[in-house]
């Protein structure tokens, strides 16, 4: 270990950004048994180790795997990858590592560059798969059963839990596969989605009933629910998108980013469901700056656009998103527009021609207030213009007798339990939409609370 000073970080290989825009597969390769285990030497093994303390939201035991890496024990590390994380393999891939583990990391604040965490993360559970390594679950050896409601990332992780302690489970899904936004709302080139319906054929196997097509609310109630399960679990996602107020933001043309991506997910899994987006030879706007956004702009270059620009109000340092996802978009060819706020979409016979957009300037630092610098407008040409400015709660009503927040969040406690003792929540759900990662952690917090209160 603490090999920083002779060996220097590296990132996995990714393919050539004019290879890569000829398909939706993931572009990064994974480290070899080499690779994982010199990287992992360079950790310094800190006393106080804030890559697991500060940055990741799961608490992972980091320096721990990295250690037995390091030292070619490849099962102790699978194994310790796999105690805190229900998804290792997928969050090794899709979190933003900069802005969490590797973010926090000793070596990066001195400029050796932070271990190389995420790409770690995700080699040592694949070659543990790979070498016929295998997730252990114990029997269902509780008559007390708990439904769960959607089976995105938090779902899927308070599953993982409750089947770890021998409890019952039952997942309602709404869509025609498991994964939420797992599957819909992140692209193939970022996460394929085998690597997600493999971790549902572990559940299921252990004992865990998967629901397809089948709606809360309007397929089966909470009066149908709370009469068969002792609890329930709340992770539905944050689906709707957020419009960006503007004039003529209705129009033909505009779309929201979630529509886009799932429409395009979903030819790719039965290519006879037409995505009925066609962006081929179109000059694409993509307004926001986060993950999505990039998500939206590779998206359309990958589909024939003539070009993909992405239009943020604040500068590139101020961007939300990951650095790499930023990178990658660059590389393929997206275009960026900053400090430029959209005002209204041109539209001509109904149909979006463009977008106008003001100047911003920021006072008091990068996330400091935006000022809009008056006589600015300028039109950026569009034939589609996508909005990637967050999600919204989607109606809850038929969450009878639990109480909501004003923007439609479920109302939880610190153990994720709602106001109905029997119902919790996490995820999008309960936080709005946030990263995979802090919905991984809701679940894995909200099984803990259920267990405790069900085998009490």
């Amino acid at each position: 270990m603490q090999n920083f000073t002779k060996v220097e970080r590296l990132s996995p290989k990714k393919a050539p950004a004019l290879e890569r825009l000829a398909h939706f597969g993931e572009i990064y390769s994974l480290f070899d048994g080499v690779k994982a285990p010199t990287q992992a030497e360079r950790c310094v093994q800190c006393g106080n180790p804030y890559c697991s303390a500060l940055g990741c939201p799961l608490r992972n035991h980091i320096p721990y795997w990295l250690k037995a890496i390091a030292e070619n024990d490849a099962r102790a590390a699978f194994a310790l990858s796999n105690e805190n994380s229900p998804f290792p393999e997928i969050l090794g891939r899709i979190c933003p590592q900069d802005r969490l583990c590797e973010g926090a990391c000793t070596l990066g604040a001195d400029n050796f560059g932070a271990v190389s965490i995420g790409a770690i993360e995700t080699a040592i559970t694949e070659s543990g798969f790979l070498q016929g390594a295998t997730i252990d679950y114990p029997k269902i050896n509780s008559k007390k059963r708990v439904a769960l409601i959607g089976s995105g990332p938090a779902s899927l992780s308070a599953a993982t839990f409750l089947a770890r302690a021998g409890v019952a489970a039952e997942i309602f899904e709404k869509d025609d596969r498991a994964g939420g936004l797992l599957t819909y709302g992140i692209p193939n080139f970022k996460l394929d989605k085998q690597v997600v319906a493999r971790r549902f054929e572990f559940l299921t196997k252990a004992g865990v009933k998967l629901h397809l097509g089948v709606e809360a609310g309007k397929d089966i109630t909470m009066g149908d629910l709370t009469r068969r399960f002792e609890a329930i679990f709340v992770g539905v996602g944050a689906r709707k998108s957020v419009k960006a107020g503007v004039e003529n933001e209705n129009a033909k043309g505009v779309i929201g980013a979630i529509d886009l991506l799932s429409a395009v997910q979903a030819e790719l899994f039965d290519p006879t469901r037409k995505n009925p987006y066609d962006l081929k030879d179109k000059k694409v706007v993509v307004i926001g700056g986060g993950d999505t956004a990039m998500d939206c702009v590779r998206t359309a270059l990958r589909l024939g656009a003539r070009n993909a620009t992405c239009v943020y109000r604040r500068g590139e340092s101020a961007m939300p998103g990951g650095k790499k996802e930023y990178i990658n978009a660059k590389e393929e060819g997206a275009e960026f527009v900053f400090n430029r706020a959209p005002s209204k979409i041109v539209v001509k016979n109904g149909a979006a021609i463009g977008i106008e957009c003001e100047e911003t300037k920021v006072a008091d630092g990068a996330r400091g207030k935006l000022i809009v610098v008056s006589g600015s407008a300028v039109t950026i040409d569009a034939d589609i213009v996508v909005t990637a400015l967050g999600f919204a709660h989607q109606d809850k009503s038929w969450l009878e007798g639990v109480k909501l927040a004003e923007n439609g969040a479920i109302i939880v406690d610190e153990n994720g339990r709602s106001s109905d003792k029997r119902i919790y929540a996490g995820g999008d759900a309960a936080r709005g939409a946030s990263l995979a990662v802090n919905a991984a952690a809701d679940g894995k917090k909200a099984a803990f609370a259920i267990i405790r209160a069900l085998l009490a």
